[in-house]
């Protein structure tokens, strides 16, 4: 079926990495539902985390100057440790109830940051490293965990090209570890590896469009978009799954 609708797929593909640069969170949360349509469970999370591992090595790329070392440090390492956890137990989690907890949750504090705009939540070594638990535990069951990451660093108010380096340095670890589980969970097939140089130069040309659109909006607009975008997954996880 893939092959048949690759057109549409590379369209819709550009599209997901564009708005993961933009949201800062990864292309994930968009790509995986996408390419749910063309491709069983398992295979998804193979491709996803290939797709992944070239799209966050294209933003630390072109954002690098905004790293945020501590954060990586703190959320990163949980994120990585719980990725591995999580894509272990894929074989046995029926991931359908888990979309539905993950929508309620993120349409739920996406709310009370839009509502409460002044809202901090205070960059703590416990807020950041339950955020990475939850964000890894997410990738490696359900194929994403950008949008919890996501909402982790928007509560922080973090600068917007601190938040995309940042996020991507985190993102790649996290792809790299469940890579390597998901090629031995049988998730890496053979007849799609034809993929892998397509979605390399969508990750690249995805990512300097969605640069392109962040030099032309301001640091409110962007917590403001990233918020909207995680609100929209949130409902979409939650009546469309």
């Amino acid at each position: 079926m893939l092959s048949r609708y690759l057109p549409l797929f590379i369209i819709l593909t550009l599209i997901a990495e564009i708005l993961g640069t933009v949201g800062g969170f990864g292309s994930s949360v968009f790509f995986v539902p996408i390419a749910n349509f063309f491709l069983d469970f398992q295979s998804v999370l193979g491709i996803t985390a290939l797709f992944h591992l070239a799209s966050n090595l294209s933003k630390i790329a072109m954002f690098r100057k905004g790293l945020d070392k501590k954060v990586i440090l703190q959320l990163g390492l949980p994120a990585v440790i719980f990725v591995i956890i999580g894509a272990f137990f894929s074989k046995y989690i029926n991931p359908r109830l888990l979309t539905y907890i993950l929508g309620v949750f993120l349409i739920l504090l996406s709310l009370v940051f839009l509502v409460f705009k002044n809202l901090k939540v205070k960059e703590t070594l416990t807020n950041t490293i339950t955020g990475g638990v939850l964000s890894g535990l997410s990738a490696g069951v359900l194929g994403t965990g950008g949008a919890i990451r996501g909402i982790t660093l928007s509560a922080f108010k973090m600068d917007k090209n601190k938040f995309i380096a940042t996020s991507a340095v985190i993102d790649l670890g996290v792809d790299f570890s469940r890579t390597i589980v998901y090629y031995f969970n049988g998730y890496m097939r053979k007849d799609l590896l034809y993929l892998i140089p397509i979605l390399v130069v969508i990750s690249l040309l995805g990512t300097w469009l969605g640069k392109l659109i962040l030099n032309k909006i301001s640091q409110e607009q962007f917590r403001f978009l990233v918020l909207i975008l995680i609100l929209i997954i949130g409902i979409t996880s939650l009546f469309f799954n």
